[in-house]
Formats: structure tokens, sequence, C-alpha cells
């Protein structure tokens, strides 16, 4: 189903933004559109979009999650940077 990607990025967003709900409208044309709920009403956030900028439009918005770092990751960088400066 094309509408998963779409639901998982509002699933993602409404764990980030703590207070806030977030919704999804499917139009008859295959378009979606964001909603916020608000005090029991629904504001439209967006104009009808396509899935990919869609998905890239609420990936953008709330706080974002800082990515895990491991020690091994870390020390990987080290060395790249250590042979990018040998001659």
């Amino acid at each position: 189903m094309r509408s998963t990607r779409a639901t998982a990025a509002i699933a993602r967003l409404n764990t980030r933004s703590d207070g806030r709900h977030f919704l999804m409208a499917l139009t008859g044309a295959g378009l979606f559109k964001l909603y916020e709920r608000i005090d029991a009403s629904d504001v439209e956030l967006s104009a009808p979009l396509q899935l990919d900028e869609f998905v890239k439009l609420v990936e953008s918005m709330g706080p974002q999650k800082v990515p895990r770092v491991t020690k091994n990751e870390v020390a990987f960088m080290k060395q790249l940077v250590k042979k990018d400066q040998l001659p």
C-alpha cells in the first residue's frame, strides 16, 4: 500500500512532538494533506502533496532526532581523517 510510508512518517512525527497530534488525509486524487488536531478541531498545515513531497515535509517538521553514534563509529571517523592528511 502506498500510504504506508506516509503513515509511518506521521507516526514518527507524533512520537517526536510531545503534546501535539498530527493527522494525514488522502484526497480522492491520491494526494496527501497534513493536519494538526488542536482543541478537537483539525487545522490544515499543507496543501495536497504527492507521496514523496509529503514524506519530506513531515520528516522536516518537529524536533529532529539526533542520530546515535557508537564508539566504534567515532574511532573509524578519526581513522578516516588521519588517512586523508597523509601525503
